[in-house]
């Protein structure tokens, strides 16, 4: 798994060649928005002209930063978020004239009341359910609130038309990035979990989004070169599994790791920023405002009440992607992904009736024992 083929290797290295690309966009006069959700929408900041930086933590480095400061028993993805703040030791925090935030959960609200002291910061205001007239105004007023808040902080006007110019860029770029985690439906599939994570993952750093789409279509026709030609990087016998719950980071890569070393290969990510990150496609025949909000409000987010959503798209993703089994990773202390899990659970055991496990970890490598001997003795079951 650490030798990945020559072709991935730009957005294996994506963020950390980001850690330059950063500080020269910068020099060169560009604003930098920093973002910790995907509700913020790239479309938006994008047609302000401005970079998006990602900078939810996925390490355990800057947490004992954090604890000076936030509870030591909050998720994980909080802490290491905002130690990386506290220290400014990443870079794309560091030179982001912005930050953009969401109330997703409480413990990222409080976080971001202490971040508005250190640099400027706009919170997108979220409904709590996404049905209905008054949630989707609710949305839209807060989509207008940030396109504004943008405008201000950037003196720009941001247009109908650069909406519409960066609704189709976002747009062609889920569409190869659907084209290119759709080749795991194969049997078996023509690369690993491991592989598949890295490039999605790396399009979160690449700030030059007709190159990275470009990059997407030739690493596709590349892949599949190779598997009509014989080309077999995992085993037929592998089980294939589908990943969902919270974000996957560098940190919490050991469970990818830990599946495909005992017998199995991660086929689909349901977690933020995989499949379903890249599933919902911006309506381009109606108003740029309209369809923004249409699209994000169905983002199947477990801040979401009732989040039916979720369910329906891992009911066809298991289908689709013909799954042996279901792995649900929690990160410790977040409620809503931890409560979220018993439907889950019923909707794959129960309705699917296929194996279902439910894994609760933080960003530390203590667990890494007791998490391979779990992911064994699972994948040897199906």
């Amino acid at each position: 798994m650490n030798s990945l083929p020559e072709f991935i290797n730009e957005f294996s290295e994506a963020r950390r060649n980001a850690f330059i690309n950063i500080k020269n966009l910068k020099d060169a006069g560009n604003n930098i928005v920093g973002v910790y959700c995907g509700f913020a929408p790239w479309e938006v900041i994008a047609a302000s002209g401005a970079i998006s930086a990602w900078l939810c933590g996925m390490d355990e480095e800057p947490i004992p930063d954090a604890e000076k400061v936030l509870p030591r028993n909050l998720c994980p993805l909080i802490k290491s978020s905002f130690g990386f703040a506290l220290t400014e030791k990443c870079p794309f925090y560091y030179f982001s004239d912005m930050l953009v935030g969401e109330t997703t959960c409480d413990g990222k609200k409080k976080m971001y009341e202490l971040l508005g002291k250190m640099k400027p910061m706009h919170v997108m205001q979220l409904p709590q359910t996404p049905h209905g007239q008054a949630s989707y105004d609710y949305y839209k007023a807060a989509i207008i609130e940030f396109k504004e808040a943008l405008e201000k902080q950037f003196n720009v006007t941001i247009t109908d038309e650069d909406l519409i110019r960066t609704i189709n860029i976002r747009n062609r770029e889920r569409q190869a990035l659907r084209d290119y985690y759709g080749l795991s439906k194969l049997c078996p599939p023509p690369m690993s979990g491991y592989d598949l994570r890295k490039v999605i993952q790396g399009t979160l750093f690449i700030s030059d989004k007709e190159k990275e789409i470009k990059d997407i279509e030739t690493i596709v026709e590349k892949t599949m070169t190779a598997y009509n030609n014989g080309e077999r990087p995992v085993s037929k016998d592998a089980k294939r599994i589908l990943v969902t719950g919270c974000p996957i980071g560098d940190s919490t890569e050991k469970v990818i790791k830990a599946i495909e070393s005992n017998g199995g290969v991660v086929v689909c990510y349901e977690n933020c920023s995989g499949a379903k990150d890249e599933s919902l496609l911006v309506d381009e025949t109606k108003d740029p405002i309209d369809a923004l909000t249409e699209r994000y409000l169905r983002t199947a987010c477990a801040c979401m009440s009732p989040n039916n959503n979720r369910l329906e798209y891992l009911s066809y993703l298991v289908d689709e992607y013909k799954v042996d089994g279901v792995i649900d990773v929690i990160l410790q202390a977040c409620h809503t992904y931890n409560v979220e899990s018993a439907r889950i659970n019923e909707l794959i055991n129960k309705e699917k009736n296929l194996p279902f496990m439910k894994i609760e970890t933080d960003y530390s490598n203590a667990d890494l024992g007791q998490l391979n001997t779990r992911i064994q003795a699972f994948i040897e079951m199906l």
